[in-house]
Parts: structure tokens; sequence; C-alpha cells
């Protein structure tokens, strides 16, 4: 006893020396702890977000540190994480349809904080004070982002125009200049829908498949996934938009004409970045099938109209197309201005191999039409 005395003092003065006990393993799994490693210098402030997050809102941290690009690992800082999935858990409990969200879509198209190659910023909390309001009467996400995206580009005085600087910014980006490209106006759309709880994501093709260009527009979940333009609301509802038709001829096995949701999770798949095509970063999962169905026998021949004035600028003028043989086959409609997408014109469905003229103001252009299923563009001058 006398030979064992000592040992056991040892032991319990051991045991009470402060920052001897063992520290608690970590709770997060294989995939965080290799998203750590790969963080380097920046690993400290992922390890205090992880710590931190409250543990009802664990999953959801993990699932963003696992999955976002070595740019975000390495830059991050744990108060933007912290504060980007409280607000997005505090969304989701407050919001009338947040406990009507998988779990899953919640973690992919609610809780991340960018959609694509976007600048990163803490967009959640203006947001979220700016959309309750316009939202506190809704009770579907549907009837929700109809009215975000009537009112939030009001709201914000921002709209589509050529002239942004980039493509891809970021919201703060799109509102200080007051201007987007589609891509911009669908990243500030779908933060808007995050903010307020919504299932929201990026969807586009890197290429019609008439070889006119690129496009994006927004998805948004309400027990399925529905589709809008954004800052082009349709009061008729979701699933409308001046590019169904060209969504329509997609080809899924033709990656450079298919259709393309963006998504955090990682996967094979990524979204094609017109803007950098070189970048792999951002995963998608291809949804050509949703959009590309089969077309019915054409019947008409589409015209299409784009009115400019003597600037080249394009403006919003009255067009009435006119059957020369028949006066009283007359169609009218108002051309696109500067405003809407470089790809959204005027558009006129008229019997084929027929002769019309086309009218603004005093100037007349005569146009022959082709065979149904064909389409041409005519472009006036004001």
């Amino acid at each position: 006893m006398l030979l064992r005395a000592p040992i056991v003092a040892v032991v319990l003065l051991a045991a009470c020396v402060p920052g001897a006990a063992a520290e608690p393993a970590a709770w997060w799994d294989a995939d965080v702890e290799q998203a750590l490693k790969s963080a380097k210098e920046n690993r400290p402030e992922l390890e205090r977000a992880l710590t931190d997050v409250p543990k009802d809102q664990r999953k959801g941290m993990a699932f963003l540190v696992a999955n976002m690009p070595d740019g975000d690992l390495k830059a991050l800082k744990a108060e933007f994480l912290l504060t980007n999935v409280e607000l997005a858990y505090k969304a989701r409990k407050e919001m009338p349809w947040g406990k009507d969200v998988p779990e899953e879509i919640f973690l992919n198209d609610v809780l991340p904080y960018a959609n694509v190659d976007e600048k990163r910023d803490a967009w959640r909390k203006e947001f979220y004070e700016l959309c309750v309001p316009m939202v506190k009467n809704c009770k579907t996400p549907t009837e929700a982002v109809q009215v975000l995206n009537a009112e939030l580009f009001k709201k914000l005085k921002l709209g589509y125009s050529t002239q942004r600087k980039a493509p891809n910014q970021s919201p703060k980006e799109s509102i200080e200049q007051g201007k987007a490209s589609c891509t911009g106006l669908s990243i500030v759309l779908s933060d808007a829908a995050r903010s307020v709880g919504i299932p929201a994501r990026l969807v586009g093709t890197p290429l019609w498949s008439d070889k006119r260009g690129n496009h994006t527009w927004v998805e948004i979940w309400d027990k399925g996934w529905h589709f809008t333009g954004a800052c082009e609301p349709d009061p008729s509802g979701l699933d409308r938009g001046w590019f169904v038709g060209a969504a329509a001829q997609a080809k899924k096995d033709v990656p450079e004409h298919a259709i393309y949701a963006a998504r955090f999770k990682k996967s094979q798949q990524h979204f094609p970045l017109v803007w950098a095509m070189k970048n792999k970063n951002v995963p998608a999962e291809n949804v050509t099938d949703h959009y590309a169905k089969p077309a019915p026998k054409a019947e008409t021949f589409r015209l299409e109209v784009k009115v400019i004035d003597a600037n080249k600028k394009r403006v919003a003028e009255k067009v009435t197309v006119t059957a020369t043989a028949d006066a009283k086959k007359a169609f009218d409609g108002t051309s696109r201005g500067e405003t809407a997408d470089t790809n959204d014109f005027l558009t006129f469905e008229l019997p084929p191999n027929a002769e019309f003229v086309v009218k603004v103001g005093a100037t007349t252009k005569t146009i022959k039409t082709g065979a149904a299923g064909e389409k041409t563009l005519v472009e006036i001058q004001k």
C-alpha cells in the first residue's frame, strides 16, 4: 500500500491540473474534416464556425463547409458563415412554408450564401428585412415569389442592361449600379427568395439551340420546381416566359445546348459559366428534360420584330403587321426596349407563305413568311 499511495496521489493530482483533461472529439464527419484540411491557413475560422454554431444548426454548417469550393474554404470567415446559417434557419422557422421544405432542399437551395461564382456578399439580413414585409400576407412560395418578382426590382431601382459591369454580379454590385445581366438579376431574385425561406436556384443554358446566345433564369420550389424570369413577372403565374419556346428546343446530350440547374452540393456535373468557361467549380444537374418537350406540328411562321432608334438602341414602339392580301388580317404589339433581355423580341405567329407589311410609325417594311415552323427576325429603325 505504501508503494502505491504516491502513484495514486500523482494520478489524482494530474486530474486536477487545469487543461489536463482530453479535449472532446470533434462532432463533424470525415467530409468536413477533409474540407478543413483544404482550408489551410483559414482552418481556424471554419473550426470556430463549426464549434460555435448551435447544435440544431450543425447539420447546415457541416453541409456548407463540406461542399463549398476551395476558394471559399480559404477565405470565408466564421462570422459570415454563422450569420448566414442563423438567418436561414430563422426564416425556415418563421415563414409559413418553411416546415414544408424537405431538409435536403433546404440545405441545397435555401441555406447557401451563393448561387454560382459571384462575389460573396452578406446579403441575407438586408434581404430578409426588405422582403418579409412584401410577402407577409402570402401563403405559398409561389405567391411570395410572384410578389417579390413584381415589387423587389422596382424597390431596388434595378433592371436589365447590357451596360452592366459584369455578367455575374453579386446583389450589392448590381444594386449599386442599378443594372444587371439576366444572371445578375437571377442572383438577386434567388437570394431574395432564400432570405424568406423559399428554395431557389439559378437555371440556364450556355447557348440556345438556335445559337442566339445564353440565358439564365430562376427556379423556385413549391412541391416541385417551377421557373420564372427574374425581373420578368408574369401575372398569369410561374412556368411562363418569353424563353419557353427556345427552352423546348434544348438538347440534353449536347452540352452547349442543354439546360442546367446550379446546386451547392458537390456533383460530377458542373454549371457552365459562359463568362468563365474554364471554371468548373459550380456543381449542377442537367434538367433539360423538364423543359424540352415534344413540339406539336407547327402551323404558323414566327416573325420576330426588333425596333431600334438612330443610336441602334432598342425602343418600345407600337408595331402593326398587316396581310397585303387581306387588310382584316392585322396583328399588333409593342416592341421591346433596352430593359428587356437581348433575346426577348416582339413575336407574331403568322400564316405561312404569305406577304405582310410591318409598320412602325411612318416606317414600313414588306416581308414574306416562309414555311410553317420557320422564323425570321426583322429589324426596323424608327
